[in-house]
């Protein structure tokens, strides 16, 4: 069905960064919109792990521009300028999720920032494919 959405989860990575080239051309190909996402959340541990955090500090605009740096380089600018973009705050994996309702397809690096190395699939992408409620696409890195 052409005119639908495609989800694609940003987080700065090079995964991401592939995942992002990824769903504009599928985004090409079937004429559906491309919605980027990236999720910001505080650990729970976060005042005694990083005491002197400055108060101006911002997680939701640092997630905005890595947003915008990462359309910036993974996209044309007419891509980037054509492209729905979302900031979110909470789970990565649950916002992916619940930003994918009524989508045609989300769409994950198979790693982030985050987890194990040695690890097949990253916690995200993992959850996503298990819980998403619309089919999933994981593009994997080298």
């Amino acid at each position: 069905m052409a005119g639908g959405r495609i989800v694609v989860g940003v987080d700065g990575s090079g995964p991401s960064l592939k995942a992002l080239k990824w769903a504009a051309g599928q985004a090409a190909l079937t004429g559906d919109a491309l919605h980027a996402v990236i999720s910001w959340e505080y650990p729970a541990s976060w005042a005694t792990l990083m005491p002197g955090v400055p108060p101006e500090f911002d997680p939701e605009r640092l997630a905005k521009q890595i947003l915008d740096q990462s359309l910036a380089e993974a996209l044309t600018p007419e891509q980037a300028a054509a492209t729905t973009r979302t900031v979110v705050s909470g789970n990565p994996a649950q916002a992916l999720i619940d930003q994918a309702r009524g989508a045609e397809l989300l769409v994950v690096g198979d790693r982030g920032y985050s987890g194990f190395k040695a690890a097949v699939l990253g916690s995200v992408s993992t959850n996503v494919t298990q819980h998403a409620p619309c089919p999933v696409v994981v593009v994997r890195t080298p």
